[in-house]
């Protein structure tokens, strides 16, 4: 079976059966359908691949998250997956990427999804701007680099909500020394239950903060 008809019969079944929370068909649903479908396979800038992109909203919807942040927009796939959450959810995320071009295309990429009313796209150096962002955050989706995952969650973790997620990706590469690191930080973390998804090569860690 071909990707695009994988991808079509899963959002459809989403949609029939409850996944989101306002089960109706609506408008912007099929706007959203029909531009992942359209794009699937199209994704090569270092953006994630479609199971990750339903992992997250997934985590989204089960949970309700509403206050979301990305570090690491890309071109805008994984934003466009939880921002169509957010969309159910009553929330918005703030997303962040250095990169002006891949910056101009994730902005073109939201308003043919219909998105756009749900992203506040910052082009900034998440470096930077992770700091002085005051929150706080329910769910956050690390995609940036590497190397800096460790201080993220650092500067991230005082500001997430009890109960929120924060989710890295590309977290199977354990020749990654910096991978390795961020991993024995998050999974010894007292404050943190961590796990990792690995439905895709790629995998993503799951980490929940813990409630008091």
């Amino acid at each position: 079976m071909k990707r695009t008809t994988m991808l079509l019969i899963f959002i459809q079944v989403m949609l029939q059966n409850g996944f989101a929370q306002d089960k109706t068909h609506t408008d912007l649903d099929n706007k959203v359908q029909s531009f992942l479908t359209s794009h699937q396979g199209q994704w090569y800038d270092m953006n994630v691949p479609v199971n990750d992109g339903k992992l997250l909203y997934d985590l989204i919807i089960e949970h309700n998250y509403t206050q979301a942040l990305e570090i690491g927009t890309s071109t805008g796939h994984s934003a466009v997956w939880i921002a169509w959450a957010l969309s159910k959810t009553g929330g918005k995320l703030i997303t962040i990427e250095i990169n002006k071009e891949r910056h101009r295309q994730a902005l073109e990429n939201f308003e043919k999804a219909g998105v756009s009313d749900f992203i506040d796209a910052r082009l900034a150096d998440a470096h930077e701007l992770v700091k002085e962002l005051e929150g706080p955050f329910d769910f956050v989706f690390s995609d940036a680099d590497k190397g800096w995952y460790t201080q993220y969650l650092q500067d991230v973790l005082p500001k997430l909500e009890p109960g929120g997620c924060f989710t890295a990706h590309n977290v199977t590469n354990l020749y990654s020394s910096s991978i390795k690191e961020f991993l024995q930080y998050a999974q010894n973390h007292l404050d943190l239950e961590t796990t990792i998804n690995k439905s895709s090569q790629a995998g993503v860690s799951i980490s929940y903060k813990k409630k008091k």
